[in-house]
């Protein structure tokens, strides 16, 4: 055989051999709501992707696109994502929900995962975290610490999510503190330093010492070291940077092991639709260190809580527990259950204001 034909014949087999290789490799995509850099939500989602990696090396790639506003963008980039191979596609915010099983039904065979959502189809699967759970250790530290009384909470959207977490540590510093009062700014926004930082500064003019935020970015600390005497908790991740004062304490989302193990049921074919809610016990929710600020006995007692929590001898919404009205919800001793916590619509007793419709 003339060298010309060798050369060849070596260059196709070598072309189908990496064609092979690629079509091996399992590709798996994230769509982001905010900036991998925002150092919350986003941040730890993509160190989720990066955990990937690291886990398959070579037998995965993985794709993402960062700051995907919700809605008709959303479903362009998963359609974009699905027609470029994507096997696997992580869509990591509530507002995801609608695009995400609109494009599943378009195609059957991609894999699709949604966070926070409850909509579900045969290619599609649903996972979040029991934020609430770390909103009561939250709350415990903030009744004890404040000084003046306020509490001050930053909400994105008035959804049931951010509605439990709400509860949660209101209920939690009432029980640590009678006097505690609650003041909520909704922001209407996962992600905008500005309004982040703008909210912030509204609910410290009004009083608060302590602010908790359910947004993504770190603008908040920001804020509350700006002003001095007002301590803050790390939402989604550690936000340790601004420790050991404003911020003393954080809830940490660990998406990594969750990302690992459906990554690994596309590649071994064992992939099902199902529903994932999972808390401290597991370990989807972490609680950030508690900093020098907190006194010794306070961090004893919200140690104790995690422990007690994450151990099922303590549920956060546990009776006697009353709604804004009134109204009797939970007695002694009883705890909700999970139904009426996905679909919190109502403050418990002692929330001032109402929730925007």
């Amino acid at each position: 055989m003339k060298l010309s034909k060798l050369l060849a014949t070596a260059a196709v087999a070598l072309g189908m051999a990496t064609g092979a290789m690629a079509e091996d490799k399992t590709k798996v995509g994230f769509v982001f709501v905010g900036p991998i850099g925002d150092g919350g939500w986003t941040y730890e989602h993509n160190k989720g992707r990066l955990a990937v990696e690291q886990e398959f090396g070579d037998k995965v790639e993985t794709v993402f696109v960062e700051s995907v506003p919700e809605g008709p963008d959303a479903e362009r980039v998963m359609t974009q994502m699905a027609l470029e191979g994507a096997d696997l596609i992580f869509t990591t915010s509530f507002g995801y929900m609608d695009p995400t099983i609109n494009v599943a039904a378009k195609f059957p065979n991609v894999k699709f995962e949604h966070a926070t959502g409850y909509k579900r189809a045969d290619n599609v699967s649903t996972y979040s975290a029991r934020f609430y759970e770390g909103r009561a250790i939250q709350g415990h530290i903030a009744g004890k610490m404040t000084k003046s009384n306020i509490v001050g909470y930053i909400g994105s959207y008035p959804i049931p999510e951010v509605i439990r977490g709400i509860n949660s540590a209101f209920s939690h510093a009432r029980k640590a503190n009678p006097d505690v009062q609650f003041k909520i700014v909704w922001a209407y926004t996962w992600f905008d330093p500005a309004k982040e930082a703008e909210a912030a500064k509204v609910l410290i003019e009004q009083g608060a010492d302590i602010i908790l935020q359910h947004t993504d970015s770190t603008a908040p600390q920001a804020a509350a070291q700006e002003a001095g005497n007002v301590y803050t908790f790390g939402q989604a991740s550690d936000m340790a940077e601004y420790g050991p004062k404003p911020r003393i304490s954080s809830i940490i989302d660990d998406w990594a092991p969750y990302y690992i193990a459906r990554t690994r049921a596309v590649m071994d074919g064992t992939w099902t639709s199902t529903d994932t809610w999972d808390g401290i016990g597991p370990g989807m929710v972490g609680i950030g260190e508690i900093s020098s600020e907190v006194p010794a006995d306070v961090k004893a007692e919200a140690l104790a809580l995690k422990d007690a929590i994450a151990k099922g001898e303590y549920h956060p919404f546990t009776g006697p527990l009353n709604k804004q009205d009134g109204s009797a919800w939970l007695a002694a001793g009883e705890t909700a259950d999970d139904g009426t916590l996905l679909g919190m619509n109502f403050y418990v007793e002692g929330i001032e204001g109402t929730i925007p419709q």
